[in-house]
């Protein structure tokens, strides 16, 4: 049977940019996406070079990998779309920093930075052109106040712990500190778990 060595059985996309409540996490860096278009491309040409093939063997090899090459290329399409959509929350906050622009990759930047020009030239033509110059920016922080929505650090999230750690976590009625197994799966305050998670002592689940 054909076995297929380009894409590993587990999954390698992040676990932690996929889910609603959490802010996306720095694209990869080390070329990941870039090995996995380019793993699942060569899947492609593979599936057309075996389609015409009548050995029923083959057959139903062809059948293997178009199941792992759809599953592959569902993973990549909701890992994308959940990060455009923190993204199209929150537009403005991740455009506002250094720090917070570096965490997306130069298509994600690009598509933020034009998803907020027209969003703001169709305020413009909607209503804002009617308000004070001044009062025109959405970006506005005069007077101690951002207009900036920023994500809820507040939200619940549900983490596993990686190897054992020490997990600080604020209670409504008190703080608590706990030490914590391996394995552990705990819920906390996403503004608790972050340092965890992005210490790699912890992940989403």
């Amino acid at each position: 049977m054909h076995r297929n060595p380009k894409l590993p059985t587990r999954p390698l996309l992040p676990r932690n940019a996929g889910l609603p409540f959490s802010e996306p996490h720095s694209w990869p860096a080390n070329g990941l996406f870039e090995r996995i278009n380019s793993n699942i491309k060569h899947q492609i040409e593979k599936v057309e070079e075996m389609t015409g093939d009548m050995d029923p063997k083959t057959n139903f090899a062809l059948i293997v990998i178009q199941t792992e090459l759809e599953r592959y290329r569902y993973l990549v399409r909701s890992y994308l779309r959940a990060r455009i959509a923190k993204i199209d929350r929150h537009t403005l906050h991740y455009l506002s920093t250094d720090a917070l622009r570096s965490r997306l990759s130069e298509m994600e930047l690009a598509y933020a930075t034009r998803h907020q020009a027209l969003l703001h030239n169709h305020y413009l033509s909607s209503f804002l052109s009617s308000f004070p110059p001044n009062l025109q920016n959405l970006n506005d922080a005069s007077g101690g106040i951002s207009m900036i929505e920023v994500p809820d650090l507040e939200s619940a999230v549900f983490i596993r712990l990686l190897k054992d750690a020490s997990v600080a976590a604020r209670g409504v009625d008190e703080d608590d500190d706990a030490e914590m197994k391996e394995s552990d799966i705990v819920i906390l305050r996403w503004s608790d778990a972050k340092p965890l998670v992005d210490a790699g002592s912890a992940e989403l689940v």
